[in-house]
Order: C-alpha cells, then structure tokens, then sequence
C-alpha cells in the first residue's frame, strides 16, 4: 500500500489566515461589532471562545507589530472573561463601551504629555534653625564699623527660583488664542454700521 501523498502546504494559505486573523482581531477593537457578536450569540458557542482564546498570541511582539488599532487587544483580553461578554449583549453596555473608548482617544494626547513633559522639582522645605545656646553678651560695637550693603536689586530672577519654575518649550508658546490672529467674520466690518432696510 502506497503512503498518501500530500500536497506541499501552499505559502499563500498561511499568509492569508495570517490576514483574516489580523482582520478580524483588529474588527474587535469596534464595541458596537462585540455588541453584534453578542446578539448573534457567538458568544455562546465553545468553538468561538477557543477562537479567542486562541488569537491571545497577537500580543507577543512579533505580532503586536501588525495591529493598528490597539484597542482590539485590549477587548480581546476582556472578552475572555465570560460576564464582560455576557454584558455586551445589552445596548447600555455597548454605548459606555463607545462613550469611555471615544473619550480616551480625545484626551489621549493630554494624557501623554502629562507623563512626558518635565516637572519642576518639588519646593525645598526651609531648615528649622536651632536656638543658639547661651552666648555671653557681645563686646560693645565700636561707631567706625559700617553696616553690610544690600546687593544692587538685577533684572534676572534668583538662580534658586529659576531652576524651581523652568518652563518647558510647550509653555512658551503663550495661552491658545492669544498668538494666533482671530479669523472672525463678524469683526471684518470694523466700525462700519449695517445698512438697516
């Protein structure tokens, strides 16, 4: 009896699970596409969970590479806790799902430059000066001693205050708005009065 022949495994079939996988992972990254998987109860059938038990290994980073939308990452790893994927079957939690994805991608930015701008260093604490001990009373001040001068008063702030207060290259830009010239068509007539009739 001959061996079965099979056929040589084709190149092109790897790399096409490869990008069905990656579409489909990154398809995880929409709420409301989890909240359509719900309804379909998908989510309820042992084969799909193994799927997505399965398609954890995208978080290595040999694969992590490929993902343009990081968020699916982050659902897929809730989506293997069965009470988060019995919830995105109610509209409700979809729309907080959305609502908390939408506000974290508009105060992304902010968030980031929070952690990678410099702070100042933190205010030094003044050293409480020991009372001094008993001094034996001091030899009377002959009048040819002249007092300590004050230092002339300079333009440029104490070096102590500088370094405490540096601002960084992002505060010298000045407020928003205060730079950038108002582009307002309601101040292009100026003085002018309209023409009322």
């Amino acid at each position: 009896m001959e061996p079965e022949e099979r056929p040589a495994p084709d190149p092109n079939d790897a790399r096409q699970r490869f990008l069905l996988e990656l579409e489909f992972i990154q398809c995880l990254a929409n709420p409301i596409y989890i909240h359509y998987l719900a309804q379909n109860r998908y989510f309820e059938d042992e084969a799909f969970i193994g799927y997505l038990k399965y398609l954890m290994y995208w978080q290595r980073p040999e694969y992590i590479k490929y993902i343009m939308y990081p968020h699916c990452l982050f659902f897929l790893e809730l989506l293997q806790n069965v009470n988060f994927r019995n919830a995105m079957a109610h509209p409700a939690s979809k729309e907080i799902a959305h609502r908390e994805q939408y506000f974290f991608w508009k105060n992304y930015r902010n968030n980031r430059l929070k952690h990678i701008l410099p702070r100042p260093p933190p205010e030094p604490t003044p050293v409480p000066v020991p009372a001094p001990a008993t001094v034996p009373p001091a030899a009377p001040v002959s009048a040819s001693v002249v007092p300590p001068v004050a230092a002339q008063p300079s333009s440029f702030p104490p070096m102590s205050a500088v370094g405490a207060s540096a601002m960084s290259p992002m505060q010298f830009t000045g407020t928003p708005g205060t730079n950038i010239p108002k582009n307002d068509m309601r101040n292009v007539m100026g003085g002018r009065k309209r023409k009322m009739g």
